[in-house]
């Protein structure tokens, strides 16, 4: 029966290409690192390796293990960091699915609080472009809790988190922004040409929806393969966007104008099954720190973003 030593013996071999390098890495002695992987070998019945003059290679057998041994090891790493925050320990590792908007606007202060808090536990961000993607990802126990708008179909325990706003954002010398009034109506918009969000990114659908609620479809000036990127171009002038509030640069030549009647979406945290006493830490910061909505959005050179001290107090629609 393979062990996970010799899992990991052979994982480090294939990753430095040398036995004498992992036998280094793994502070074990040649002979050692060698007679394990033999007893590998032997109990998976053929061999792993082949050593060539300046390296090595895996044989077929080898190349059908090595995802298995790495998966493996990587469950064992799983399973010590749940030991530990089931113990209460200040320590391990947590593991955060969220959609690229999210982890722009609302978790960046979320993480410097929690790594305030908890310096000795490490935060894996796991960003996906769409919240299906997001779930499907959250399904196959791929991350602890999830970050993003409520799920369609979740059996495990969901947590509102408040309700964020969409705003259109405009450059500084547009007709439209010179004295424009507090909102404005998305209808207005329908003979622009949009900077829109790439095809596979869930904000695409969402404006493409939002659009065709207004009884008109979009014509694309330009689509931004990152997300951070759709509000700088709108503001240098290629076209409006609509765009969450939060993820709007503090320092940008824009303008953000809020829609009459808004655009909002409520955001949650989720996990599989009842969580664990780390993970409820965390989403219980999130609800405390993840302001999705400021309070106050004019048309400004700065915008208004969201910050801990102001209160997402917003109903959802």
């Amino acid at each position: 029966m393979a062990t996970l030593r010799q899992l990991e013996y052979l994982v480090t071999i294939v990753d430095t290409g040398s036995f004498t390098q992992a036998a280094e890495l793994l502070h074990v002695t040649q002979p050692a690192l060698s007679h394990q992987v033999r007893a590998l070998e032997t109990s998976l019945g053929g061999a792993l390796l082949e050593r060539l003059p300046r390296t090595i290679r895996l044989t077929p057998l080898g190349r059908a293990v090595l995802p298995h041994a790495r998966a493996a090891l990587k469950d064992a790493d799983r399973l010590r960091s749940a030991a530990r925050q089931a113990a209460g320990l200040d320590g391990g590792e947590l593991e955060v699915a969220t959609v690229y908007s999210v982890s722009l606007g609302v978790l960046p202060q979320v993480l410097r609080a929690w790594r305030r808090r908890h310096p000795g536990v490490r935060i894996r961000l796991r960003e996906y472009p769409h919240t299906s993607r997001l779930e499907a990802a959250m399904a196959a126990g791929q991350a602890d809790l999830a970050v993003g708008p409520t799920p369609q179909r979740w059996d495990g325990p969901v947590r509102d988190l408040g309700v964020e706003e969409f705003v259109i954002v405009l450059p500084a010398d547009d007709p439209l922004a010179a004295g424009a009034p507090a909102a404005v109506a998305l209808g207005t918009l329908a003979d622009r040409d949009w900077v829109h969000f790439a095809t596979g990114n869930g904000l695409a659908d969402l404006l493409d929806r939002a659009c065709a609620d207004a009884g008109f479809q979009p014509k694309v000036a330009v689509r931004a393969e990152q997300t951070s990127a759709v509000p700088l171009l709108a503001a240098a002038g290629l076209g409006p966007a609509l765009v969450p509030a939060n993820i709007v640069p503090r320092e940008f030549d824009g303008v953000a104008l809020r829609l009459d009647p808004p655009l909002r979406r409520t955001l949650t945290a989720y996990t599989r099954t009842r969580p664990d006493p780390l993970t409820t830490a965390f989403a219980e910061l999130l609800a405390r720190h993840a302001c999705v909505l400021p309070r106050h959005l004019r048309t400004r050179r700065t915008p208004p973003t969201a910050s801990a001290d102001v209160p997402c107090d917003a109903p959802a629609d």
